[in-house]
């Protein structure tokens, strides 16, 4: 996976549980934000494309733990592109604290209409999405 665009988040108490560690299904928030900020940065208008009847919504995650991140740990969310189809876009993710990875995860897009069935991905935001 290309590890050119990441953010960093610090985990705080509310991410993690009893043992103190981040709780499991608290990785997929982290890895929504990186991908919201890496569609951001490369100029796709999520608002402006739901005001227009565009929505992508998470179809399938598939994610793999590595290691546990704990309360005030610095992490790095590291997002990129890796096929768009005519309807979906996959997306590789890992999150790492420092060199050791956390997560590894591959989420699937699919870009929907108004009534929630699969739609084709507008060519400009493919176009966006492969630069």
């Amino acid at each position: 996976m290309k590890e050119d665009f990441f953010i960093e988040n610090k985990i705080y108490y509310h991410d993690t549980d009893a043992g103190g560690v981040v709780y499991y299904a608290n990785y997929l928030k982290h890895l929504e934000e990186g991908r919201n900020e890496f569609c951001a940065k490369l100029g796709l208008d999520m608002r402006g494309l739901a005001a227009a009847g565009i929505w992508f919504v998470v179809a399938r995650v598939e994610i793999d733990y590595k290691a546990a991140a704990r309360y005030l740990d610095i992490i790095r969310i590291y997002t990129a592109v890796e096929n768009t189809g005519r309807c979906t876009v996959d997306f590789s993710q890992r999150i790492k604290r420092q060199e050791e990875i956390i997560t590894e995860a591959k989420v699937k897009w699919v870009c929907v209409g108004q009534d929630f069935k699969a739609r084709a991905i507008p060519p400009e935001v493919i176009k966006l999405l492969k630069s």
